[in-house]
Parts: C-alpha cells; sequence; structure tokens
C-alpha cells in the first residue's frame, strides 16, 4: 500500500486562509423582475464575480408554482458591495413540459426569429406552435408567417424589458395564438426558448456574441416525439397564460 502523502501544517493554514479570504455576494435579479434575490456565491475579489451566469425558475422569483416550468437566464453585470447584479439573457422552457404538450395526431412546429426591439435589442425568438390535429405543409407555412409577424411587430412596439415579460408571462403567445387559431384551431402556442443576442450600440457591454441563425425545425407529425407521453393522461399543463377559448 503507497503512503499517505503528508500535509504540513503551513500547508493547511494557508489552505484555510484562502477560504477566509472570500466573502459572499447576494445576487438579485433585473429590475423587470423586481430584483428579487436569486442565489448567492462566493469570491475573494468583486471583480471576479461579474460575468458569472446562473439559472432559476419563474416560479422562484413569483411564487407562483404554476410557472416552475419556467428557466430564466441571468448574468451578472455589477457588483455593488456584497449585492450582485444581474442582467436577463434569456429563457427556456423545461424539456419534460414540452413532451407533455406533445401528443399524438397533432403538428407541432418550431420557428426562430430574430427581431429588434423598440430599444435596439437583437433578440432571438424561438415559438412553438401546437395543432388540434394534423395539418397540410401550406397551413404549416401560413401559421409560421402569421407567428413570424405578431413576433415582428411585439418587438416593435415594445422594449426589450416589456418585451421579455411579454414572452414568460403569456402575453404575446395568447397574441400569437388569436392570429393563428384564424387559419386552424390551436391547441397551444408558447415561447420555448429566448436569447439576448445583441444589446443597442450605447450600452456594448450588455451584448452578447451573436450567433447564426439555426435553420427552421419542421417537425411535422408528432408520432415520434410523443412516443414518451402516449401513457399520459390527456390533460392541460398550466402554462404562462391562460389561452382564450376559440371565438
Amino acid at each position: 500500500m503507497g503512503r499517505k502523502k503528508k500535509v504540513s501544517r503551513a500547508q493547511m493554514r494557508k489552505a484555510k486562509d484562502r477560504w477566509k479570504s472570500k466573502e459572499w455576494y447576494n445576487i438579485y435579479s433585473p429590475v423587470m423582475f423586481n430584483k428579487s434575490e436569486i442565489g448567492t456565491t462566493m469570491s475573494n475579489d468583486a471583480q471576479s464575480v461579474v460575468g458569472r451566469t446562473l439559472d432559476s425558475t419563474l416560479h422562484e422569483i413569483t411564487g407562483d408554482f404554476s410557472k416552475i416550468h419556467i428557466k430564466l437566464k441571468f448574468k451578472i453585470n455589477d457588483v455593488v458591495g456584497s449585492d450582485a447584479h444581474t442582467k436577463f439573457i434569456g429563457h427556456c422552457l423545461t424539456s419534460d413540459y414540452i413532451r407533455r404538450l406533445t401528443r399524438r395526431k397533432r403538428s407541432k412546429m418550431d420557428a426562430v426569429f430574430d427581431v429588434l426591439t423598440k430599444d435596439g435589442y437583437l433578440v432571438r425568438v424561438k415559438p412553438l406552435a401546437m395543432t388540434e390535429h394534423r395539418i397540410q405543409s401550406s397551413q404549416k407555412r401560413a401559421i409560421r408567417e402569421k407567428m413570424k409577424e405578431v413576433v415582428e411587430g411585439f418587438a416593435k412596439d415594445n422594449i426589450m424589458s416589456e418585451f421579455v415579460k411579454g414572452m414568460v408571462f403569456g402575453k404575446l403567445p395568447v397574441e400569437i395564438f388569436r392570429v393563428c387559431k384564424k387559419i386552424y384551431p390551436m391547441k397551444r402556442i408558447e415561447i420555448r426558448k429566448s436569447e439576448i443576442l445583441k444589446s443597442p450600440a450605447s450600452t456594448p457591454d450588455e451584448g452578447l456574441e451573436e450567433e447564426k441563425p439555426e435553420e427552421t425545425e419542421d417537425s411535422g407529425e408528432t408520432e415520434t416525439d410523443a412516443a414518451a407521453a402516449t401513457d399520459e393522461p390527456e390533460e392541460e399543463v398550466t402554462a404562462d397564460a391562460e389561452i382564450p377559448p376559440d371565438e
């Protein structure tokens, strides 16, 4: 058997001193989410805290358990004393929530749009649409065109903070639903993911590296996608906002 490596008292003291030199920082969400405390982090230098990222659910911020499937992504951009302030960099829906929305004999449509907000933020938005039954390719194209029209218009009329709240709290999906149901009865509209790609020239420190747009996914019929959900009962899952009944 090999001998255990001896650790000198000086080395042990040095390791303890490194921990003692670190401080705790409280992390807060941006103003659009009411500056709620969303976590803590430790560091021996305030500047090393800047740039760290973390995830939080909308449930943790609002206390509403029905929002637990919405994951928000933040990045620390400023430290004042022991308080670390963040900016919103994107959001996504949990994979298990999306699987529960998927059912047989329906069509699912994913889309990717890069839109510009009223105050100059470039945002990548990825909506998801579910129809009551299978539909034709021409109907899918028409629905995607309407989704793009609504998302671009909503972004043009709102500053970034209002646009983000519209995505995660359900106002934007409701607007898309009302327009698309005129083409074909819709089951569900969600904004499954978003990313802040670029901020205005006046705030270059807020920007993120711009990515190439993804190709639009056409999943067509959802026989394969729904395999994991076929044993679940046909029930409606609480989403960001109540979708209005067909008029």
